[in-house]
């Protein structure tokens, strides 16, 4: 069978971070969605999503396909649900459809009752950006069952203070020297070749992806992620950062998300708590406006490319889009529109010759190539986002 991913129609409401990838690819846990997905079929996807990303994420159509939503992440029971799908059948949950088979690569929603199977039990669905690490906790822990069943992790130096060692997973050349690990409150995951350096203190959940390094004296409350070659110090709290980025300095960043090729620079420090107390409104791609997430603690949502230089302040619950540049010192406004260069005294445009030319000299020093698919993205992104620049 030939599984195919599909956006659904909560993409929108997880902009940012669909700018630049499917919603298959976004990462919640120790894993992508899609690897998630990979993991339970054993079985590679490819992606239906929106045209301008297709070169770069490109459509497999086979005879046979099952396309699934998403936004939704595997479970034991889903994956058997869904392995059982014969023609003509869907599966949907409280109205929104789930997965079905199709001869054609095309979502509909309107089968007849003999060919609707209704999925009753617990699902794991990702419908806003806030829920990447609000429920990253879950999604640490789902991961960390399915990655490290019936195996054994590396040894762990004994110069490190272990608690629930049982819960501490490290692969192939992973190394922490000198540092208090306490997984008794979420697992913790150590990826292949990472680096944790001396004199750190992580509490769980975490997960430390390929090639990730935390760097001398962090301190990392879970749930948090760090993605492949990401880099962290300072103190981060239930966080996720996208491959690829840094956070490498002191300063604070919480109830988080970045996405690919960030930096956050030295000292700079985030809100995640109104002085007030009250509950947090965030800015919505979707409904144009600031809508109410129902979280009492939410910090920064930053796109891809985007950065920040020292001292950066933000206010609790802002959104900044795909390749921003923030150096004016102050609290910007809490919705950044992307390819913005500025601060609090303002912002104006940031042109795609300058921030391509960024873009390839910071992917270069991780051996990632700048190319022309990666340029017609951000090109979509720049030309969409003008009315939010106001132009």
């Amino acid at each position: 069978m030939n599984y195919i991913l599909f956006d659904g129609s909560v993409r929108k409401a997880l902009l940012p971070f669909t700018y630049t990838r499917p919603v298959a690819d976004i990462r919640i846990g120790i894993l992508t969605i899609r690897e998630k997905w990979e993991n339970h079929l054993q079985l590679k996807t490819s992606t239906l999503t929106e045209d301008y990303l297709s070169a770069k994420y490109p459509l497999v159509e086979k005879e046979e396909n099952v396309l699934i939503n998403a936004s939704y992440l595997p479970t034991e029971a889903l994956v058997a649900q869904v392995k059982q799908l014969k023609e003509n059948e869907a599966i949907f949950h409280e109205g929104t459809l789930v997965a079905c088979y199709a001869r054609k690569a095309e979502v509909k929603t309107d089968y007849s009752d003999n060919h609707t199977i209704t999925f009753k039990e617990e699902v794991f669905r990702l419908q806003h950006t806030w829920d990447i690490f609000s429920k990253n906790g879950e999604a640490i822990k789902a991961d960390f069952d399915l990655i490290t069943r019936g195996r054994k992790s590396a040894p762990i130096s004994k110069t490190n203070k272990l608690i629930r060692p049982d819960q501490i997973f490290l692969e192939e050349g992973a190394e922490v020297e000198y540092s208090i690990l306490n997984a008794s409150e979420g697992p913790i995951y150590l990826g292949r070749n990472t680096l944790v350096m001396e004199g750190n203190m992580i509490r769980g959940g975490f997960a430390l992806c390929e090639n990730a390094v935390v760097k001398m004296g962090a301190k990392i409350y879970g749930p948090t992620t760090v993605g492949p070659y990401g880099k962290v110090c300072g103190e981060i709290n239930n966080s996720v950062i996208f491959g690829y980025s840094s956070k490498g300095h002191d300063g604070y960043l919480g109830n988080s998300v970045l996405g690919e090729w960030c930096n956050i620079g030295a000292d700079s420090n985030n809100s995640n708590l109104k002085n007030n107390y009250a509950k947090v409104r965030l800015w919505n791609y979707e409904t144009e406006k600031f809508d109410h997430t129902g979280l009492q603690f939410c910090g920064l949502m930053m796109g891809d490319h985007s950065k920040t230089a020292i001292n950066t302040m933000f206010n609790t619950g802002t959104v900044i889009g795909v390749n921003v540049n923030v150096y004016v010192p102050g609290f910007p406004r809490n919705f950044i529109p992307s390819f913005s260069w500025g601060g609090a005294s303002g912002f104006s445009t940031y042109s795609t010759k300058k921030a391509f030319e960024a873009a390839e000299v910071m992917m270069a020093r991780r051996n990632v190539v700048f190319d022309d698919k990666e340029a017609a993205i951000l090109e979509h992104v720049f030309e969409t986002s003008k009315k939010w620049r106001n132009e």
